[in-house]
């Protein structure tokens, strides 16, 4: 049985790829979860309708993305730690604090954006990258200080 993927699918293909499946399959697992539907000269015409709607939905987003990524370049934040000798702070400097850090300067940025690539176990000035879009990721300098 022919199919037309409405969502990406791993094991099958990209959205809107025209893939051959077996029916059982198809009627049991892809159709019912709403992962495809079967290919009718009808579906291609309102898949291709679909495809201009999820373009014009990315497009804006890539663009909302891209004016808070300017919006946060220009931002830093700080983050006050206890410390002990030789300034290390005790524990890291986590995902949650840099989130609530830009929360209190008006920037409602989920944790799970925010990548550390390095630890952050003593005080100074860091760079810590936010994944706003696909292709859209925004630096933000991060200052760790003595509480």
């Amino acid at each position: 049985m022919k199919v037309i993927l409405r969502k990406n699918f791993d094991q099958l293909g990209k959205v809107g790829d025209v893939v051959n499946v077996k029916d059982g399959y198809a009627r049991n697992f892809l159709i019912p979860r709403q992962i495809a539907y079967q290919a009718t000269v009808g579906n291609i015409r309102a898949l291709e309708e679909e495809k201009k709607q999820i373009q014009k939905r990315e497009a804006k987003e890539l663009e909302e993305a891209q004016k808070l990524a300017v919006e946060l370049e220009k931002v830093s934040v700080t983050i006050p730690v206890k410390v002990g000798e030789e300034d290390k702070i005790f524990g890291t400097v986590t995902n949650q604090m840099i989130a609530d850090a830009l929360k209190e300067k008006g920037f409602d940025i989920d944790k799970r954006k925010i990548e550390i690539t390095e630890q952050i176990k003593s005080l100074g000035i860091y760079t810590v990258a936010v994944k706003l879009h696909s292709n859209v990721t925004a630096s933000v300098k991060t200052w760790v200080v003595r509480e």
